[in-house]
């Protein structure tokens, strides 16, 4: 793989300041971070015009984009979708199912990790691994989730869908309080899984037992789940009181409030908190009619809902929403790359080679402008996404 130079840019760094620098990558990796000129290098060079260098974004939550859904079960689909997601400086992600039968999950999960092993074959985005959301959920907390597919939490057919070791199952989204004595989360939790609550009706003393036996993490924080209540704080009072939670986000401006954006910020704050976009597949297409599951969702303004108004994933790209939390918090460049890229990197225990841009990481570097507009996309040290008009 051929040495690049990205010079003349300004270097998100770990401690958030930016530094004017030069970066050099060589296989894929970033070999040299500096604030001085490299000499002597005598290869490809791309000049960043004084656009900031972030570690490239990782979302935890997506189901689809650009026509493509991971459900429908074909390698070719997670190849597109790990495609197009660069545009949205979106440089690793987790593939996300949908409660479905058995063999439809099956199915995802072995296309899935097919397109895991010929990886080398595409210049998109890079498969984590699984995150699986339902079938284990509470029917009234189901969202757009099919209800005719909905059952208890079972650690064997987990192990039957992905292996006895799991191989490549990352989250597990589940409702607690379907969990009699919380063995599943415990399991999961032995075999290193993150263990999320999520489409739940579990109030606030199930969560912090659940926490009590491994449940680290809270699906579209706010969406699906019970929310505040000044006698019962339910699953949202646990986000923001219980330390040992993450809490995914979807910045979208229609999932969550603007003023719920802001008091999460405050009250919860940066370490805790993970932008994801759990869009489906209109997201890069026109308003218009689409699918979930098997059922019909109407895109209207950035809006995807079911025919009776329930909200069906986003349209979000990543960028996005880091574009909306700017817009309404103080959020610094430090708190922004922690809640794209930081904190998830350390979620699924990769930090060590993703998620900032330190020499010997992973050269997944997304440049954008002051705005947050997406100018360039490094996979890997693969350059494979410029905007059309640079």
């Amino acid at each position: 793989m051929a040495k690049i130079l990205i010079k003349n840019i300004r270097i998100g760094m770990p401690t958030g300041e930016l530094m004017d620098g030069e970066m050099l990558i060589q296989d894929g990796k970033i070999e040299c971070i500096s604030s001085e000129s490299i000499s002597g290098f005598t290869g490809e060079i791309l000049d960043g015009q004084g656009r900031i260098g972030l570690p490239g974004f990782i979302d935890l939550h997506i189901h689809g984009a650009n026509g493509a859904d991971f459900m429908d079960g074909n390698e070719a689909d997670f190849a597109k979708i790990a495609g197009y997601l660069p545009q949205e400086g979106t440089t690793s992600f987790l593939a996300t199912t949908l409660t479905q039968s058995q063999d439809q999950i099956q199915q995802a999960i072995d296309s899935g990790t097919q397109f895991m092993k010929d990886r080398g074959k595409t210049h998109g985005a890079e498969m984590l691994g699984f995150h699986l959301e339902g079938p284990f959920i509470h029917p009234s907390q189901a969202g757009a989730q099919p209800l005719a597919y909905i059952q208890e939490p079972s650690f064997p057919l987990i192990k039957q869908w992905f292996g006895e070791e799991l191989e490549h199952l990352r989250i597990v989204t589940l409702a607690p309080e379907r969990d009699p004595g919380f063995k599943v989360i415990q399991d999961l939790t032995r075999s290193g899984i993150v263990v999320s609550a999520g489409h739940t009706i579990a109030n606030y003393n199930e969560i912090s037992e659940a926490v009590e036996h491994g449940l680290t993490h809270l699906t579209h924080y706010g969406n699906a789940m019970r929310g505040l209540h000044h006698r019962e704080i339910g699953v949202v009072g646990a986000g923001l009181l219980n330390e040992q939670l993450l809490c995914e986000v979807i910045a979208d401006g229609i999932h969550l409030s603007e003023d719920m954006l802001n008091l999460m910020v405050k009250v919860i704050g940066s370490d805790r908190l993970i932008l994801i976009t759990d869009s489906m597949r209109a997201k890069g297409l026109p308003n218009g009619t689409y699918t979930l599951a098997g059922q019909q969702v109407e895109v209207v303004k950035n809006k995807a809902t079911l025919s009776n108004g329930t909200l069906a994933g986003s349209v979000l790209k990543m960028n996005d929403g880091i574009k909306k939390m700017k817009a309404i918090t103080s959020l610094s460049l430090l708190d922004i790359m922690k809640m794209s890229s930081i904190n998830a990197a350390k979620r699924l225990g990769v930090y060590d080679r993703k998620g900032s841009l330190e020499i010997g990481k992973d050269a997944d570097i997304v440049l954008v402008n002051d705005h947050f507009d997406v100018d360039f996309t490094f996979c890997m040290g693969r350059l494979v996404y410029t905007r059309d008009d640079n």
